[in-house]
């Protein structure tokens, strides 16, 4: 069958032809047409119809278009020239008028719906064409600014006034006229930029904005200049900071690695003789290198306990035993009835595994899944069953973590449990009151020799050294402190004994001096709680080395001997008299 839009086509071809023809003369209109083909011949039949006579006649006026029906869903309005097969015999074609502009899409399509008014190709027309529209289409060549087609607007053709022109609308309406900066105000190519928005102060305004006055310019360039420079010497003090940092980090390794030396080679090997001798003592204060420090550790503590590894294998078999007939057992009655003492409710799996989780969480080696985290647990849980009269207590977590890091296992055992007997550990741990008072009022003693204004704030707000150094003392530092500075702390604790855990209590004291007189109780509490992280050990040791531990000729070990006595003396007194 034939399309339906061929047989619409041929009408509106044959109306066009005959009105082009009319209007360009009566003799191309009477000349015959060449030979054609059958089609050809009942096209030309077609202008007799009446239906065509009625389209020119229609269309004459109004200049009839043609319509390209190749697509159900895209129109295209255009002029169309005469084809080849209607010219004249014989002649040529006659001169083409030049065609009239494009009109406008929506004018074009408001034509065809006049001269096709009535007929029934041009109802097939307006109600088939029209149903449905594509994103594809683009529109005809627009003439008139603004025109919409299909939701699509052309650019505008008034284009953006230049910066001059509305300078001078500006100075005309304002009646000021602008004066260029000098060149020497201008922004110059500089060596250093800071990586801001701080030079966005020199740049001009917007061209439709007012222009900076001279005045304006030379205050921004004032501005910038002195913001460059604060940026420039706060660069440069960072600089040396840093530099100032890898220096010392520099010469701590060499320090580091040239004692190690020493250490390896003279000291360790001769252990006994030299360890008391000046030279040890000061190399010892400087710190100790972390590839012996274990070694020296082991060795400062001693093992007066004389524990095996074979001993610390025994006690961590029956650790094992201990937990695993604690998880089995769901009453607290039958851990009685089998005559677990309250040592060994507290050092049970579950608060172990609690204490290990707070375990430097910062490190994220003792936690659950950690590398050290079953060792940690085998070394308190072995402690606790090697001294049930201690058990387990919070803050052994940390000592035995820190001795872990710098021993073996069994080493580490044998040094933790040999630590936690020296009195002032066994008092601590044990919470022995009457032993702790005596060294808190040692402190004291000290304390209001060495730093006696902090002594006197410290007194008008009852805050006694137990607030405090509880929390010091039962870690060894090593909570309080950063574990680099709490190692140092524990080399010249193990050269010196339990003295230097107060001295070091007085260093922190008087490092922070200034800050402390300022405060109140609440405040001071919390401050000694969270020490500051960016405390250095140089600071804190150079405040430690200025703590003299001598009071009326009377070292520590003097001060807390009479301390004791004077106790005794006291308990005598105070005894009830024998009957009689």
């Amino acid at each position: 069958g034939v399309p339906s839009g061929t047989a619409l086509e041929e009408p509106l071809r044959s109306c066009r032809l005959r009105s082009e023809a009319e209007r360009r003369g009566g003799a191309a209109a009477e000349s015959p047409s060449p030979p054609r083909s059958p089609g050809g011949d009942a096209g030309s039949r077609a202008l007799a119809a009446p239906g065509a006579r009625t389209c020119r006649d229609r269309a004459e006026p109004l200049g009839f278009t043609d319509v390209n029906l190749n697509s159900r869903n895209t129109y295209e309005v255009s002029r169309r020239r005469s084809a080849p097969e209607h010219l004249p015999h014989g002649g040529t074609a006659p001169a083409e008028p030049t065609p009239p502009p494009q009109e406008p899409a929506e004018r074009a399509r408001h034509r065809v719906g006049i001269a096709g008014a009535g007929s029934s190709f041009a109802e097939f027309f307006t109600r088939n064409f029209f149903t449905k529209r594509t994103k594809e289409l683009k529109p005809a060549v627009q003439s008139a600014p603004g025109w919409k087609l299909f939701g699509k607007v052309p650019p505008r053709e008034n284009l953006p006034k230049d910066s001059k022109i509305i300078q001078q609308e500006y100075e005309a309406r304002t009646g000021r006229m602008y004066k260029p900066p000098p060149p020497s105000a201008r922004r110059k190519n500089i060596g250093f930029e800071p990586l801001s928005t701080t030079a966005l102060i020199l740049e001009d305004r917007p061209a439709n904005l007012p222009a900076k006055s001279v005045e304006e310019a030379l205050r921004h360039r004032q501005e910038y200049d002195e913001m460059v420079a604060e940026a420039k010497k706060r660069e440069i003090k960072e600089a040396h900071k840093r530099k100032k940092i890898m220096r010392e980090r520099f010469k701590q390794e060499e320090n580091i690695a040239s004692a190690m030396v020493i250490w390896v080679n003279e000291i360790l090997p001769n252990w006994e003789g030299m360890r008391a001798t000046r030279r040890v003592r000061e190399l010892w204060w400087q710190g100790l290198p972390p590839s012996v420090r274990g070694k020296v550790w082991s060795l400062a503590v001693g093992n007066e306990l004389n524990i095996t590894p074979e001993l610390y294998e025994i006690f961590l078999s029956r650790a094992k035993e201990r937990w695993k007939s604690f998880s089995e057992t769901s009453s607290e009655n039958d851990i009685e009835d089998a005559g677990a003492s309250v040592a060994d409710r507290e050092a049970s799996l579950e608060l172990i595994k609690l204490d290990i989780s707070r375990t430097f969480p910062s490190l994220y080696i003792f936690q659950k899944g950690g590398p050290y985290h079953d060792l940690l647990h085998s070394v308190l849980g072995a402690y606790t069953c090697y001294r049930p009269d201690v058990g387990y207590v919070q803050g052994m977590s940390f000592i035995a973590a820190v001795l872990i890091l710098n021993l073996e296992e069994a080493d580490a055992f044998i040094a933790f449990a040999n630590l936690l007997n020296k009195p002032c550990q066994l008092a601590f741990f044990r919470v022995d009151h009457s032993m702790m008072l005596k060294y808190f009022a040692a402190f004291e003693v000290f304390f209001e020799e060495n730093l006696p204004k902090l002594f006197l704030h410290f007194k008008s707000y009852s805050l006694t050294p137990d607030i405090y150094l509880i929390d010091w003392i039962f870690t060894l530092y090593s909570k309080s402190l950063p574990l680099d500075l709490a190692c140092r702390v524990w080399d010249v604790f193990c050269r010196d004994g339990e003295e230097f855990l107060f001295r070091t209590g007085l260093g922190i004291l008087r490092l922070y001096e200034d800050i402390l007189l300022q405060m109140d109780f609440i405040h001071i509490a919390q401050f000694l709680t969270k020490l500051p992280e960016d405390i250095t050990s140089e600071k804190l040791f150079s405040c430690i080395a200025a703590i003299q531990m001598q009071n009326s000729n009377k070292k520590w070990a003097q001060v807390f001997a009479s301390l004791m006595k004077d106790n005794k003396e006291g308990d005598k007194n105070h005894s009830p008299a024998p009957k009689s």
